[in-house]
């Protein structure tokens, strides 16, 4: 009998999650981390398992879910999924780290609430039913309402979370109707992700659906100006939250999983469009950045900025940059997600992410200020980090289709790395001010660990990006092909 893989990997999480309330609360934390190791095992297994040169999608399972409406119970995943499982899994324990001294009341909800997210995230990446990952993309909202709303790191927090869960919510309703659209539309109603891709659409019908998945795709990635929620959000939500929101972009994965493939034609037709804002999320979110003085805040305009790149770079429509746009996602699991999980250990300590609040921070806490540089610069795409693979082949291809926009997008990107550069230097160098930076110790073994681990990944990447490019690359032609249908 074939072992369930991909339904081990992702509902692995939620058992550990029901196990939390049957064994005493002092065990809470341990059997988080060690629900979190095993799925990262189960995470490097499928992607041992997966073969770049074989089917575009593997480690298939189906059943029967819904059988009055053809719906199914699908998990599989390709080149384009397949390396956001260990990074996903490799985030949350990092995120565990992060918390692991934090949360005092209702540890085992916490705890469970976390473990659940994580479920509806693989859940996000393996789904190949629109139905069951419309099912896993609303889940989402559920834990990151109450993790937010109550575990919040400021007074508006709760606000935040209600703002953010309606905003989500309402992004939902387009992707249903896309996803009913597309099943309405073929002569016997599926909602089959494979079969879906194979489908012939009227132009006015791929409009349709393409313009509902921008739009519900659009407010997760975010895209301007449905950004607004985002500032409010880095600033009430504990890092370890917002390393998992900003360090898994969903949103820009639904653009490449679905909005662009499904309605192909369109797409193309709209090419200036996508690649339009793409542009405006580069330039806003780097001038952004410029006027912040809250380093999470100024983080989170950097990511506006830099997952505009992956949007411009997807209206290519070309191979290299569908790879470059997955290559840069995978990135800010460990760039983008391991800043704000340094931003948490230095918020622990010190109270504030202010610069004004922080200056001489690298004085007392040179490894928190060494791995929050190495962090920030891969961020900003330097050579040798994990970034530079992705941006430069979406450079490439953006200069290319869209040569103007291309040209713009090197300008935004330098401004964005001028402006980490001077938070930076704010924050971190300059006379220690206040006593809560000058008695601050230094990264715990716990927080060296993953310090560690997002080290060695960020250089490996970028000195040595072939082998991880190259399971992206088959699959990325694949996507491409398939929009000359």
């Amino acid at each position: 009998m074939k072992l369930p893989l991909l339904s081990l990997l992702v509902f692995l999480p939620l058992l550990g999650a029901g196990l939390l309330w049957l064994l005493p609360a002092r065990a809470t934390r341990w059997l988080t981390a060690a629900s979190m190791l095993a799925t990262l095992a189960l995470g490097v297994a499928a992607l041992v398992a997966y073969q770049p040169a074989g089917a575009r999608f593997q480690l298939l399972e189906q059943a029967s879910w819904i059988a009055s409406l053809n719906v199914h119970y699908r998990l599989g995943v390709d080149g384009l999924s397949i390396l956001f499982l260990p990074a996903t899994a490799l985030l949350f324990l990092g995120s565990l780290v992060a918390c692991w001294n934090v949360v005092q009341t209702s540890a085992r909800l916490h705890y469970s609430l976390l473990l659940l997210l994580q479920t509806a995230i693989l859940g996000i990446f393996c789904a190949l039913d629109t139905v069951l990952f419309f099912v896993f993309w609303e889940l989402t909202l559920v834990p990151l309402y109450f993790l937010l709303g109550r575990w919040g790191v400021s007074s508006s927090s709760p606000q935040a979370a209600a703002r953010y869960f309606l905003l989500m919510l309402a992004g939902g309703i387009p992707l249903l109707l896309a996803f009913v659209l597309l099943a309405a539309s073929q002569p016997v109603p599926t909602f089959d992700l494979t079969v879906l891709l194979d489908a012939q659409l009227p132009r006015s019908t791929q409009t349709a659906v393409f313009l509902l998945c921008l739009l519900g795709f659009g407010v997760k990635v975010p895209l301007v100006p449905m950004h607004t929620w985002l500032p409010q959000f880095a600033l009430a939500a504990p890092g370890s939250l917002t390393a998992l929101l900003l360090g898994l972009k969903l949103g820009a994965f639904g653009l490449i999983r679905f909005a662009v493939p499904l309605a192909p034609a369109a797409a193309q037709d709209m090419h200036w469009l996508l690649a339009g804002l793409g542009t405006v999320a580069i330039l806003y979110g780097a001038v952004g950045m410029l006027a912040q003085t809250n380093l999470r805040v100024g983080l989170a305009y950097a990511s506006i900025c830099h997952v505009g790149l992956a949007v411009l770079g997807l209206a290519s429509f070309t191979a290299q940059g569908t790879q470059g746009a997955v290559s840069l996602l995978l990135s800010f699991s460990v760039a983008t997600g391991g800043a704000f999980l340094l931003l948490e250990f230095l918020r622990q300590r010190t109270g504030s992410t202010d610069i004004h609040a922080l200056g001489g921070a690298a004085k007392t806490m040179p490894l928190l200020a060494t791995g929050f540089l190495i962090c920030g610069l891969a961020g900003v795409g330097m050579p040798g980090t994990s970034s530079f693979p992705g941006e430069f082949l979406l450079i490439i291809a953006a200069l290319h289709s869209h040569t103007g926009a291309g040209m713009a997008a090197l300008f935004g990107l330098s401004i964005a790395a001028g402006g980490f550069l001077a938070l930076y230097r704010k924050a971190f160098f300059g006379p220690v001010t206040r006593p809560e930076v000058s008695q601050a110790q230094d990264l715990r073994p716990r927080e060296w660990a993953v310090l560690v681990a997002l080290i060695v990944m960020i250089v490996a990447i970028g000195i040595y990006p072939g082998p991880w490019i190259e399971i992206v690359r088959p699959a990325a032609e694949a996507w491409a092909a398939g929009l000359a249908r």
